[in-house]
Protein backbone atom coordinates (compact mmCIF):
# COMPACT_ATOMS: atom_id res chain seq x y z
CA UNK A 1 0.00 0.00 0.00
CA UNK A 2 1.21 3.49 -0.84
CA UNK A 3 0.81 6.57 1.32
CA UNK A 4 -2.25 8.59 0.35
CA UNK A 5 -4.99 10.68 1.93
CA UNK A 6 -6.65 8.82 4.78
CA UNK A 7 -3.88 6.31 5.36
CA UNK A 8 -2.24 5.73 8.73
CA UNK A 9 1.50 6.16 8.29
CA UNK A 10 4.30 5.17 10.64
CA UNK A 11 7.71 6.74 10.04
CA UNK A 12 11.09 6.72 11.68
CA UNK A 13 12.50 10.22 11.35
CA UNK A 14 15.48 12.32 12.25
CA UNK A 15 15.32 16.11 12.00
CA UNK A 16 18.25 18.51 11.76
CA UNK A 17 18.66 22.07 10.50
CA UNK A 18 21.29 21.39 7.84
CA UNK A 19 24.21 21.03 10.20
CA UNK A 20 23.60 17.36 11.03
CA UNK A 21 22.89 18.16 14.71
CA UNK A 22 19.67 16.30 15.56
CA UNK A 23 16.93 18.55 17.00
CA UNK A 24 14.21 15.87 17.06
CA UNK A 25 13.82 12.21 16.18
CA UNK A 26 11.58 9.22 16.70
CA UNK A 27 12.62 6.77 19.39
CA UNK A 28 14.02 3.42 18.22
CA UNK A 29 11.14 0.99 17.73
CA UNK A 30 8.57 3.77 18.26
CA UNK A 31 7.80 5.35 14.86
CA UNK A 32 5.69 8.48 14.58
CA UNK A 33 2.14 7.55 13.56
CA UNK A 34 -0.18 10.03 11.84
CA UNK A 35 -3.11 10.15 9.40
CA UNK A 36 -1.96 11.38 6.02
CA UNK A 37 -3.87 14.40 4.71
CA UNK A 38 -5.14 15.56 8.13
CA UNK A 39 -2.48 18.24 8.67
CA UNK A 40 -0.86 16.39 11.59
CA UNK A 41 2.70 16.98 10.33
CA UNK A 42 4.30 19.91 8.51
CA UNK A 43 2.94 20.26 4.95
CA UNK A 44 6.30 19.95 3.19
CA UNK A 45 7.06 16.61 4.81
CA UNK A 46 3.53 15.31 4.28
CA UNK A 47 3.67 16.19 0.57
CA UNK A 48 7.05 14.46 0.18
CA UNK A 49 5.73 11.25 1.76
CA UNK A 50 2.78 10.88 -0.65
CA UNK A 51 3.13 7.76 -2.77
CA UNK A 52 5.86 6.14 -0.67
CA UNK A 53 5.53 2.59 0.68
CA UNK A 54 6.77 0.49 3.57
CA UNK A 55 10.55 0.30 3.64
CA UNK A 56 11.08 3.38 1.49
CA UNK A 57 13.58 5.95 2.79
CA UNK A 58 14.12 9.52 1.74
CA UNK A 59 15.86 12.73 2.70
CA UNK A 60 13.46 15.67 2.63
CA UNK A 61 14.32 19.37 2.82
CA UNK A 62 11.41 21.56 3.90
CA UNK A 63 11.50 25.35 3.45
CA UNK A 64 10.09 27.49 6.29
CA UNK A 65 6.88 28.24 4.37
CA UNK A 66 6.11 24.51 4.18
CA UNK A 67 7.37 23.84 7.71
CA UNK A 68 6.65 25.95 10.79
CA UNK A 69 6.29 29.19 8.86
CA UNK A 70 8.45 32.26 8.63
CA UNK A 71 9.52 33.98 11.83
CA UNK A 72 6.96 36.74 12.51
CA UNK A 73 8.34 39.81 14.29
CA UNK A 74 4.83 40.49 15.66
CA UNK A 75 5.25 37.34 17.79
CA UNK A 76 8.05 38.99 19.77
CA UNK A 77 6.74 41.18 22.57
CA UNK A 78 7.97 42.94 25.66
CA UNK A 79 5.81 42.18 28.67
CA UNK A 80 5.97 44.09 31.96
CA UNK A 81 7.79 42.03 34.57
CA UNK A 82 4.88 42.51 37.00
CA UNK A 83 2.55 40.66 34.57
CA UNK A 84 4.20 37.44 35.76
CA UNK A 85 3.55 35.79 39.13
CA UNK A 86 5.76 37.19 41.92
CA UNK A 87 7.46 33.82 42.49
CA UNK A 88 8.30 33.39 38.77
CA UNK A 89 11.98 33.89 37.90
CA UNK A 90 12.25 34.38 34.13
CA UNK A 91 15.42 33.22 32.39
CA UNK A 92 16.51 33.55 28.75
CA UNK A 93 15.73 30.33 26.87
CA UNK A 94 12.98 29.28 29.27
CA UNK A 95 9.85 27.90 27.62
CA UNK A 96 6.55 28.83 29.27
CA UNK A 97 2.83 29.08 28.68
CA UNK A 98 0.21 31.73 29.25
CA UNK A 99 -3.52 31.88 28.84
CA UNK A 100 -4.82 34.07 26.02
CA UNK A 101 -7.85 36.38 26.20
CA UNK A 102 -10.19 33.62 24.99
CA UNK A 103 -8.73 30.97 27.31
CA UNK A 104 -6.43 29.50 24.66
CA UNK A 105 -2.96 28.26 25.61
CA UNK A 106 -0.10 30.41 24.28
CA UNK A 107 3.40 28.92 24.22
CA UNK A 108 6.41 31.23 24.25
CA UNK A 109 10.16 31.34 24.81
CA UNK A 110 11.80 34.03 26.93
CA UNK A 111 14.43 35.79 24.83
CA UNK A 112 15.33 38.71 27.11
CA UNK A 113 14.98 39.83 30.73
CA UNK A 114 15.50 43.26 32.26
CA UNK A 115 14.50 44.68 35.63
CA UNK A 116 11.21 45.96 34.14
CA UNK A 117 10.40 43.75 31.14
CA UNK A 118 10.50 40.20 29.85
CA UNK A 119 10.85 39.74 26.09
CA UNK A 120 8.89 36.75 24.83
CA UNK A 121 8.79 35.07 21.42
CA UNK A 122 5.51 33.33 20.57
CA UNK A 123 6.79 31.93 17.25
CA UNK A 124 7.33 28.18 17.03
CA UNK A 125 10.99 27.52 17.92
CA UNK A 126 11.56 26.17 14.38
CA UNK A 127 9.82 29.08 12.61
CA UNK A 128 12.04 30.51 9.88
CA UNK A 129 14.22 27.39 9.78
CA UNK A 130 14.83 25.05 6.85
CA UNK A 131 14.08 21.53 8.08
CA UNK A 132 16.11 18.49 6.99
CA UNK A 133 14.39 15.14 7.56
CA UNK A 134 15.79 11.64 7.14
CA UNK A 135 12.75 9.36 7.06
CA UNK A 136 11.94 5.68 6.65
CA UNK A 137 8.38 4.44 6.21
CA UNK A 138 7.67 1.64 8.70
CA UNK A 139 3.96 1.10 8.14
CA UNK A 140 1.03 2.14 5.94
CA UNK A 141 -2.59 1.06 6.38
CA UNK A 142 -6.06 2.43 5.81
CA UNK A 143 -7.35 4.54 8.69
CA UNK A 144 -10.44 3.24 10.49
CA UNK A 145 -13.66 5.27 10.36
CA UNK A 146 -13.16 6.21 14.04
CA UNK A 147 -9.62 7.42 13.36
CA UNK A 148 -10.81 9.54 10.43
CA UNK A 149 -13.66 10.98 12.51
CA UNK A 150 -11.33 11.84 15.40
CA UNK A 151 -8.47 13.02 13.15
CA UNK A 152 -5.78 10.94 14.85
CA UNK A 153 -4.38 7.41 15.04
CA UNK A 154 -5.73 5.05 17.69
CA UNK A 155 -3.86 2.17 19.31
CA UNK A 156 -0.13 1.47 19.12
CA UNK A 157 1.79 4.61 18.19
CA UNK A 158 -1.33 6.75 18.41
CA UNK A 159 -3.93 8.01 20.86
CA UNK A 160 -5.53 5.71 23.44
CA UNK A 161 -9.17 6.35 24.37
Amino acid sequence: MQIGKGSVVEIDYRLHLGDGKVVDQSEPGEPLAYIHGEGNIVPGLENALSGMGVGDSKQVVVAPGEGYGEHDARGVQQVPRNAFPPDFTPEVGMEAQAQGPDGEQINFVITGVTADTVTIDMNHPLAGKTLHFDITVRGVRAATPDELQHGHVHGAGGHEH
